[in-house]
């Protein structure tokens, strides 16, 4: 069974891990909001061992409006999939719902297995305040949320946020357990709005987006581990490497498996951005996919082994925003030198990062295991 987990639109109410949906009346209290940190260390958040897995949905909330630089591919181009980075556009909210009230807007398909039962799903968004306008911090922890033909529901972080007021951007990430929502709805087009990102154009450059974290029971599936770990934390080239290690596992040779991850203002172009995982033994793969080189990962994009997600808007290059899903089976492939009966007993994840580098705020892992 799983550890614990660490028109007005209707309100959803998180008080730690627990979601109570309910109506309320105009002016309805919200309690003190969540506190914040620059930094935030990575920890686990919720694991299981259980027969299933673990899936994401996410999109970006901004996007390119005008190209600032002769120099760079048009705005259309960048958006289909070419080299292009969020300082050289003037940015500007995606918004893809009917709402006059909502200023950005986005959806992502959440793909549930067939008789798959949610057991934890995870909300979380993020962005700069500081672009061409300064947003402000207080609207950090609260967005809306739709499932496919529903009203929108107010989300109230539930967790420390994390927040970096720097001299030339002013980024955060929030998030909160969402559980009840994605339980009762299930797979569909979900639409999450009004993510406290500026628009406009600056060196660094304006990034923002959202990714729901699920997982999931399944009978007919393997057993697993499943692990979500969060934090925020800077790699760059003041801090050129950040490992995360998740330990007392029991993942045999030639065991399937897959991690994903959420960072921010990762440049598409810029070499550098590499993921490595290596197990207690030393074995060790470097991250890749077909949209994702090995020395550019977080290259802005929402992509993964079965290839790029049901999106609206579907652009692929998000302009600083990744929220990526690997097949790591390789670094469990059995090898002359190991034994037969041998396990993986630890997995570290070792992220490093060009100069400019990026904010990473989620890890997510599944693979085979025995009981």
């Amino acid at each position: 069974m799983p550890e614990p987990p660490g028109r007005r639109p209707r309100p959803l109410l998180v008080l730690l891990s627990l979601l109570v949906f309910c109506g309320a009346p105009s002016g309805f209290a919200t309690g003190a909001p969540a506190a914040e940190s620059t930094r935030i260390p990575f920890t686990q958040r919720y694991h299981a061992v259980q027969s299933g897995g673990v899936v994401r949905a996410g999109n970006a909330s901004i996007s390119c409006r005008t190209t600032q630089s002769p120099r760079v591919s048009p705005c259309a181009t960048v958006r289909a999939g070419a080299d292009g980075v969020n300082g050289d556009f003037d940015m500007f909210y995606t918004d893809e719902d009917d709402d006059p009230n909502t200023y950005n807007s986005s959806r992502a398909a959440l793909v549930l297995p067939r008789n798959a039962q949610v057991t934890y799903a995870r909300l979380y968004w993020g962005g700069n305040l500081r672009v061409g306008e300064q947003k402000p911090a207080k609207d950090n922890g609260r967005v809306l949320i739709a499932e496919e033909g529903g009203q929108y529901k107010e989300v109230l972080a539930d967790t420390e946020i994390g927040h970096n007021d720097a001299d030339t951007f002013d980024s955060f990430q929030a998030s909160a357990d969402i559980t009840p929502l994605v339980r009762g709805t299930g797979s569909g087009l979900y639409t999450v709005a009004q993510i406290n990102v500026a628009m406009g154009q600056s060196d660094i450059g304006a990034w923002g987006g959202w990714t729901m974290v699920v997982a999931y029971e399944n009978s007919t599936e393997p057993v697993r581990h499943i692990s979500i770990w969060d934090g925020f934390e800077t790699v760059d080239g003041q801090r050129k490497s950040l490992e995360v290690s998740l330990s007392g596992l029991r993942i045999p040779a030639g065991a399937s498996g897959r991690a994903g991850f959420v960072a921010y203002d990762g440049d598409r172009g810029s070499t550098g951005d590499t993921v490595n995982v290596r197990t207690g033994d030393g074995k060790s793969f470097g991250l890749s996919g077909d949209m994702n080189p090995a020395d550019d990962l977080m290259n802005s994009s929402i992509v993964g082994p079965d290839g790029v997600m049901n999106r609206k808007p579907a652009h692929l290059n998000t302009l600083g925003y990744d929220s990526d899903v690997f097949d790591i089976a390789s670094v469990f492939a059995p090898d002359a030198a190991s034994e037969p009966s041998s396990e993986a007993s630890e997995l570290t994840f070792r992220f490093t990062a060009e100069d400019l580098g990026y904010t990473l705020g989620v890890l997510f892992v599944q693979a085979d295991t025995r009981r």
